[in-house]
């Protein structure tokens, strides 16, 4: 029998271990979820959102057991405890808006002898294929909306994070969910890849990499199912003359090495004008200092191990290769398991960076972050823009005006200012380029989990 095996990135223990579905469970769950879906559409919404926070509660009641145990899977600190305070946000207020954003949309022109609307109707059944980063947040994004929207969801989570699709399924089963409308499924990526291509699938969405996407949008096509792909990111901070300093490197710190720099949208170049930027490094650098790096399990620990030991490999080569071409390490902090083979990595600030070097250009997803000098708005706009890939950016000033208008030349899916690695409900979840394409949350979000249906109909003559 295939397996899937969890390794621990704590110590590289073997931590959970489960079975590989059947082809045949595979085909059952899927034929389960379309019967279970046509009586969900019948449902009113507001008994949709019912179901969603009696399973918001049963989730969060679990808190005591999760946080140990996604140190366990993917090595984030127990301190920060789990994602639920993200979670309970994204899931009320999706909740809160779906009737509002879910009715029909009347026609413009009022004509006499005809009503004339557009409904937006369920897609069907959702996959989604969650990954370990944020293995709650990232999931629930588009597991509570596609159930309000109607749709039925199957998860597939990350083999990092396995327990995690566990853990929603007991949430959901809690609630009562109707049997068949949330199911959670262990797979192989063959698997995943033929479910993709047979067509019964109305709706997947992906959170994961590059060559993840494009393997997802291969697999689906000819299928003409809807895609929402979040894939890469190497997402800037501009930081400006005018900036509150100690606001803008307290927080800029923390958005480049909270949970081990493993964030869709967490800092990974900074570019700071010349007139503060000795200023600002020897803050950044201080601030990174006090991170204590060690156990995620020790209530002591501030940054945990990477979730894979090839993960944090990649930061080091990264490091070495900007070393090598005249970049200079400003943390260089002693751990005894930082070394090769070992998920365990310190933090990192680099300056003397150029985009010739692979950690300005490429996605690090870990804890190293470059800083470049830039003289005005034009060369920091122009590196900002220079990357295959846009998620988030941020500016860091004290005019709102000036940061809007900065904002509305980077290539980007969210502008911040003065707050970054941050992702609101109410406003919509997108990225352009490489980061991907569909967009999650708010209600715009709605609008990418439903499909238009027009009615056009000619009262009694």
């Amino acid at each position: 029998m295939e397996t899937v095996k969890l390794k621990s990135p704590i110590d590289g223990s073997i931590y959970a271990e489960r079975p590989i579905a059947t082809d045949q469970a595979i085909n059952a769950a899927v034929e389960r979820a379309k019967a279970a879906q046509e009586r969900w559409a019948e449902t009113p919404i507001v008994e949709r959102g019912k179901y969603m926070l009696a399973m918001l509660e049963a989730l969060v009641a679990m808190t005591d057991e999760i946080v140990p145990e996604i140190a366990w899977q993917m090595g984030r600190p127990v301190r920060y405890g789990g994602e639920f305070g993200g979670v309970r946000e994204r899931t009320s207020y999706m909740v809160e808006i779906a009737e509002a954003a879910l009715k029909p949309v009347m026609a413009s022109n009022p004509k006499d002898g005809f009503r004339r609307y557009v409904k937006k109707v369920p897609l069907g059944v959702v996959l989604v294929i969650a990954p370990w980063n944020y293995p709650y947040l990232t999931a629930v994004n588009t597991i509570v909306p596609a159930l309000m929207a109607g749709s039925a969801v199957i998860l597939k989570h990350a083999a990092q994070t396995l327990l995690v699709g566990e853990r929603f399924q007991q949430a959901f089963d809690k609630a009562d969910l109707p049997k068949g409308l949330f199911q959670n499924l262990v797979m192989n990526h063959a698997q995943t890849e033929k479910l993709l291509g047979s067509g019964k699938i109305d709706h997947v969405n992906f959170t994961g990499s590059v060559a993840g996407g494009r393997a997802i949008e291969k697999a689906a096509a000819g299928t003409f199912m809807t895609l929402g792909l979040e894939l890469g990111g190497k997402d800037p901070a501009y930081v400006l003359a005018d900036a509150k300093m100690d606001h803008a490197v307290a927080n800029l710190v923390d958005g480049a090495f909270y949970n081990s720099g493993q964030c869709c949208c967490g800092i990974e170049r900074v570019y700071v004008h010349e007139k503060v930027f000795d200023e600002f490094v020897e803050g950044f650098v201080a601030e990174t200092r006090n991170y204590v790096v060690g156990n995620p399990l020790d209530q002591a620990t501030t940054m945990g191990p990477m979730a894979q030991a090839s993960f944090a490999d990649l930061i080091r080569e990264q490091k070495a290769e900007a070393l090598r071409k005249g970049a200079r390490a400003h943390i260089n902090m002693k751990l005894a398991d930082d070394e090769p083979g070992s998920p365990y990595l310190a933090p990192e600030v680099l300056t003397g960076v150029d985009h010739q070097m692979s950690v300005m250009r490429e996605e690090s997803f870990g804890p190293i972050v470059g800083i470049m000098k830039v003289r005005n708005d034009e060369e920091a706009i122009a590196l900002m823009n220079d990357s295959p890939y846009g998620l988030t950016a941020s500016i860091w000033t004290r005019d709102t005006e000036h940061a809007a208008a900065i904002g509305d030349r980077v290539e980007t899916g969210t502008v911040f200012m003065n707050r970054c690695d941050y992702l609101d409900p109410a406003l919509v979840w997108t990225g352009v380029k490489d980061t991907g394409k569909g967009a999650a949350l708010s209600a715009i979000g709605y609008d990418n989990l439903t499909r238009p249906k027009s009615y056009h109909l000619r009262e009694a003559i």
